[in-house]
């Protein structure tokens, strides 16, 4: 059999999770049952799998590019950060605790062994399972705590492959520098090395290629150009900071705005507005003029509480009330939905120490935040007009709806038929907020929407099926990097078991 490949990083952000769905998406067209794992990811932008567990988005786009459906064996524990210190723990798809960074470590050996249980059930049902790690591989302070990298690369006598990013420069100190704080049998694991994200003219960096082969001992798998144009889901808030106070206005499109909250989770709900050509889409931090906006959104808050306080002293509460008083179209997801109502109670302390938070206000509800987690798929139609309504819920408060019309009636959860109603809008219906994350991934709501907040200036829109968006983009990033990477080399290295 194939050994077990596991690509590692020299840092955060090098492209760990893009290569290994690019190699998941070349090795399955080569006839192999492959599957993605990560011991442990940290993010809050999250996925729910079709048995309503929750894992991390990056692991769910990684199964898509093996062709198979995404479950919380791939990605086992799941850190989901309220706080600076504060994280809430996911393991195989469930709640376990919310636990401080140093808690969390007491939990290390009950963890470690989860993950490893879900690993041999993933390496039982597939050739090749390809390991991600994270972060840096070579984090000393955190020697016999980390089992994300080289203890499960040995649990399974895995191959690594080191992946290095040129675009952060000084990649010959990242990728020597990261060799020489491993021990003897980890670097001897490391088997090749990729250099990711290269700008220029790649025969320029042949030297470069032979500098590091000479001094490292290892071969360099490939050189792999920076790739424009894809897009690809963002699974931490380090990506879309990129996209973050632009303020550009296209008078001649539909403008959208996303608030940038300091606590922000799955922003990736507004992710095919990106694809649309008749949407120029902005995400805001420092507050800001809203008028030109067309509907603004109040995202996803693992702390809502604080998130709310944020909003007040920031000066942006001034500027969505002014927004909305001047008939604003204004939508809360999930967090953002607890937001608009008149207050938050949070009485175990769940997601903050604050107890009570006033609310915006703008609907007449009121949220309790509880132990209890809903994680579920969902299915069912705006009420007004039918338009079908898909996506996924991920919540630990209770709203109550105490007026006012609640616009989606769900008629499946998890794949069964229930009989619920989600979400509330207000009586001049230009405010409304809902529960259910992934509602404008959907073709037939998404333009429904954009036509109602388009006033005079709709364009044609895009057609845009995401999920044969995803799988063209994931043949063209194979199509990259198979021809960036040395696949003799990768071959005689991991498929030849030499």
């Amino acid at each position: 059999m194939p050994s077990p490949i596991a690509i590692f990083g020299t840092a955060s952000d090098v492209g760990k999770s893009t290569i290994t769905a690019a190699l998941l998406r070349i090795l399955k067209r080569a006839g192999y049952r492959v599957a993605p794992f990560k011991a442990q990811n940290m993010s809050n932008n999250s996925f729910v799998t079709l048995d309503g567990r929750e894992i991390g988005r990056a692991q769910a786009f990684q199964a898509f590019a093996a062709k198979i459906l995404p479950s919380s064996d791939m990605n086992p524990i799941l850190l989901k950060p309220s706080g600076n210190t504060i994280s809430q723990v996911i393991v195989q798809g469930k709640p376990y605790g919310n636990f401080s960074f140093k808690e969390y470590f007491t939990k290390r050996d009950f963890l470690a062994d989860k993950a490893f249980e879900s690993l041999r059930r993933l390496q039982k049902d597939n050739d090749i399972v390809i390991i991600e790690g994270a972060g840096s591989c070579a984090e000393v302070n955190l020697r016999g705590k980390d089992f994300t990298n080289f203890e499960v690369a040995e649990r399974v006598d895995a191959n690594v492959i080191l992946v290095a990013d040129i675009e952060r420069g000084g990649v010959f100190a990242q990728i020597i520098g990261t060799l020489e704080c491993l021990n003897e049998s980890e670097r001897a694991r490391i088997k090749g090395i990729i250099i990711n994200k290269f700008r220029g003219d790649i025969s320029l960096f042949k030297e470069g290629v032979d500098f590091i082969e000479r001094k490292t001992g290892k071969p360099v798998l490939g050189v792999v150009p920076f790739l424009n144009g894809l897009h690809i889901d963002f699974e931490d808030s380090l990506n879309v900071e990129k996209l973050v106070d632009k303020g550009i206005i296209d008078s001649g499109k539909i403008n959208l705005a996303v608030l940038k909250l300091p606590y922000v989770s799955n922003f990736t709900d507004f992710d095919a507005f990106l694809l649309e050509e008749s949407v120029n889409l902005n995400f805001l931090y420092k507050p800001s003029d809203l008028s030109p906006y067309d509907a603004i959104f109040i995202p996803g808050s693992k702390s809502v509480a604080k998130d709310l306080e944020w909003i007040t002293k920031s000066g942006w509460k001034s500027r969505i009330e002014n927004y909305k008083n001047s008939g604003g179209v204004i939508v809360g997801i999930c967090g953002g939905f607890q937001m608009l109502g008149r207050k938050v109670i949070d009485p175990l302390h769940l997601e903050s120490d604050i107890t009570e938070t006033e609310g915006l206000g703008f609907l007449d509800i009121g949220t309790t935040i509880s132990g209890e987690k809903t994680v579920s798929n969902v299915e069912g139609y705006w009420m007004e007009d039918k338009t079908p309504v898909k996506g996924y819920e991920i919540h630990m408060g209770r709203t109550k709806v105490n007026s006012g019309f609640r616009p989606i009636k769900l008629t499946k959860r998890n794949q069964k038929p229930t009989d619920e109603f989600d979400g509330a809008v207000s009586k001049k219906s230009h405010v409304w907020g809902t529960y259910i994350h992934g509602l404008f991934d959907n073709y037939t709501f998404r333009h429904a929407f954009l036509r109602k907040v388009a006033r005079n200036k709709f364009k044609i829109p895009t057609f845009v099926n995401l999920e044969e968006h995803r799988d063209e983009t994931l043949e063209k990033l194979a199509d990259h990097f198979e021809a960036h990477i040395s696949m003799k080399k990768l071959k005689k290295l991991f498929l030849d078991g030499n």
